[in-house]
C-alpha cells in the first residue's frame, strides 16, 4: 500500500478519456523498468488488452494521487470538435467554471454539448435558431433514441450555453421539453435493512451504510464528511455545501455513536470520516459498490442502489408519523413536493384511513 506521497506518478503518462460508457484514466508506463504492480494494485484498476494499458475511474482521488489539473476539454474532446466550435466550447467552460459547478455538473454539461459540436462539424454552433435546435433535439429523440432523461441532460447543457453564454433565452421559448416520467422512489424495508446491515461485518462498509440511512444521506454526501462536521456535543452533522451549494444539519442516531468511536480508533482517519486507500476523500464509486455487494449478501432483489437507503430513511420516518416538514429539511429540499413522493410509498395508504362515518 502506498499513499499520495509515494506513489510514483513521474513513471507513467496518462490520459483522461470517455471509456465504456464512463470517465476513466489511461495509464502507460513511460519507463519499462518501473514494476506495474504499482497499476494492478489500484483499486478498481482494469487492464485493456486493445490498449495494452491500465486504465482507473477518473475520479478526484485519482487525479490527485497522479498530480493530474482536472481538465474537461480533453484532447480526444478537441479533435472531435471543429475549430470553427472550439471557442464556444471553452467560453462553455470557462462560464461554468467561474459560476462554480460541482466538477460532476460541468463535466456532464461538456459531454452533452459535445455531442451537438461533433454533429455540428463546421457549421457554428451560435448560428442555429429554434428550428434547427428543434430539429436537433427531434433527431436525439427518434433517432439516437434518447430516454426522457438523457435528452433533459442534453436540452440543460444546450439550454445554458444558449441563454447563460449567448444570452439569447428567447429561443428557447420556442422548444417544448419531453414530460419527465413520474417514477416513484424504490425502498428498502426495514427488516431488509436489518438483514443487510448484519451481514456486513466489514467495520468501514457496515458504518458508511449506517450513515447513509441513519442520517438520509446522498453518497455525495457521504463521502464529503469531514471529522470536523461531527458533533458528538450536539449529536449533529453538519452537511457542507451539499446538492445546490446548501448547507444543511442533519441528526447523529445515538445508537451509531460507540461504532464511531470504535471506527475512529480502527481506521485513524485524517481529514474525511470515510477516506481512501491514498488518502482524500472515499470514491463515490467505491461507496456504491459497498452497497451493491451488501445487496448481493442480503439477496435482496430491488433495482436500487444506494440512494434507496435515503428513500428508505424517508418513507421509514414518514410511517412513524414524523412530519412531512421536518423530512423536507432534514433531507435538504428545496420543494416539499419532493418529499411528498414518499407519501406514496408508505404502508399508510388511502385504504388504511377511517372513514368519519365508522366513527359515528
Amino acid at each position: 500500500m502506498y499513499d499520495v506521497n509515494s506513489f510514483p506518478y513521474q513513471f507513467f503518462s496518462y490520459q483522461p478519456r470517455r471509456l465504456h460508457g464512463g470517465y476513466r484514466i489511461i495509464i502507460k508506463p513511460n519507463n519499462p523498468k518501473v514494476s506495474e504492480k504499482y497499476l494492478s494494485e489500484l483499486p478498481g484498476a482494469r487492464w485493456d488488452k486493445r490498449m495494452a494499458a491500465w486504465h482507473v475511474a477518473d475520479n478526484r482521488t485519482f487525479r490527485q494521487l497522479f498530480r493530474l489539473k482536472q481538465e474537461y476539454i480533453t484532447l480526444g474532446i478537441t479533435k472531435s470538435v471543429h475549430e470553427i466550435n472550439r471557442p464556444a466550447l471553452k467560453d462553455f467552460v470557462d462560464f461554468l467554471e467561474l459560476r462554480v459547478y460541482s466538477h460532476h455538473t460541468i463535466r456532464t454539461y461538456v459531454n452533452e454539448f459535445v455531442q451537438l459540436l461533433t454533429i455540428l462539424k463546421s457549421v457554428s454552433v451560435d448560428r442555429l435558431d429554434a428550428v434547427r435546435l428543434k430539429s436537433y433535439f427531434l433527431y436525439c429523440l427518434q433517432t439516437l433514441k434518447l430516454s426522457e432523461n438523457t435528452l433533459h441532460s442534453r436540452i440543460n447543457a444546450v439550454k445554458c450555453y444558449v441563454e447563460q453564454v449567448r444570452l439569447k433565452p428567447e429561443i428557447f421559448l420556442e422548444i417544448p421539453r419531453p414530460k419527465k416520467p413520474e417514477t416513484l422512489p424504490q425502498t428498502i424495508s426495514i427488516e431488509e435493512i436489518k438483514r443487510l446491515l448484519t451481514l456486513t461485518t466489514n467495520l468501514k462498509h457496515n458504518t458508511m451504510l449506517k450513515v447513509c440511512y441513519g442520517m438520509g444521506l446522498r453518497v455525495s454526501e457521504i463521502v464529503a464528511i469531514r471529522i470536523v462536521d461531527i458533533n458528538s456535543n450536539t449529536m449533529r452533522v453538519f452537511i457542507n455545501r451539499a446538492k445546490g451549494k446548501k448547507d444543511r444539519y442533519v441528526n447523529l442516531p445515538e445508537t451509531l455513536l460507540d461504532q464511531l468511536h470504535i471506527y475512529f480508533k480502527t481506521y485513524q482517519p485524517k481529514i474525511y470520516l470515510f477516506e481512501g486507500q491514498y488518502g482524500g476523500q472515499y470514491s463515490i464509486r467505491s461507496a456504491q459498490k459497498v452497497f451493491e455487494q451488501a445487496m448481493q449478501r442480503a439477496k435482496i432483489n430491488i433495482d436500487t442502489g444506494i440512494h434507496g437507503l435515503r428513500h428508505s430513511f424517508a418513507t421509514h420516518l414518514l410511517e412513524q408519523g414524523t412530519d412531512i416538514r421536518f423530512i423536507k429539511s432534514l433531507l435538504g429540499h428545496n420543494d416539499i413536493r419532493t418529499t411528498l413522493r414518499y407519501t406514496h410509498v408508505t404502508n399508510i395508504t388511502l385504504q388504511n384511513i377511517t372513514s368519519p362515518l365508522d366513527r359515528l
